[in-house]
């Protein structure tokens, strides 16, 4: 075979080449803070602890200096007794309310009609009731749609707390708070009324998680 039927005659590039040409393309210290502060727009964003790794692949740097960046950062919020902390959990990072201001989050989240939960919210509480500890991608199979943002809400109001990972997957886990109990007038998970069964079983959850759908 000659060079010359190696080109393409229509001329398109090769569709690698394409591929790349679509990536976004930055040079980190373009940005005004650097890559702390762009490591810091990353974790305002994401919905689970984020590598070291992660991160340093998407923002092209050395693994070294996000790590020396992420240990840096949590030193200053807790130095300046900022209201949030970057905290290392289940091997990797992600930015939390501090202990210490849980009374003041509560009082803002459930004050006047911030304290109404939506039916999908409630939808999406019930399911992890009854099958928790239950990833959302379980709970998005069991719903049919995409709880990302309603988890976020339930966890933000204190109705729900990430209680582990997945030894399998590493997916975080959930399940209800005590102040959940107490919003439902129950003394103990057992007290939930019987709707269980209406909800998929363990192995039916499992056949989902075999087909990518959980």
């Amino acid at each position: 075979m000659s060079q010359q039927d190696d080109v393409d005659p229509t001329g398109s590039p090769e569709p690698e080449v394409a591929a790349s040409e679509e990536q976004v393309a930055f040079d980190i210290n373009d940005f005004p803070g650097g890559a702390r502060s762009a490591i810091e727009a990353v974790l305002m964003v994401v919905d689970e602890p984020v590598t070291e790794e992660a991160l340093a692949s998407a923002l092209e740097l050395p693994i070294e200096d996000v790590g020396v960046a992420l240990d840096e950062l949590a030193q200053e919020y807790a130095h300046e007794q900022r209201g949030f902390m970057l905290r290392r959990l289940g091997g990797g990072w992600r930015i939390y309310s501090r202990p210490e201001y849980a009374p003041v989050v509560e009082r803002f989240l459930l004050g006047g009609q911030q304290a109404r939960l939506t039916q999908a919210a409630l939808e999406t509480l019930a399911v992890i009731a009854y099958r928790q500890p239950i990833s959302r991608a379980r709970i998005g199979a069991i719903r049919g749609v995409n709880v990302d943002g309603v988890v976020r809400t339930l966890l933000a109001r204190g109705m729900v707390t990430e209680t582990g990972q997945d030894p399998t997957g590493g997916a975080v886990l959930y399940g209800t708070t005590d102040l959940f109990l107490q919003r439902m007038g129950l003394d103990s998970l057992d007290d939930l009324p019987a709707l269980a069964p209406y909800l998929p079983s363990a192995e039916v959850l499992e056949e989902l998680a075999s087909e990518g759908l959980a």
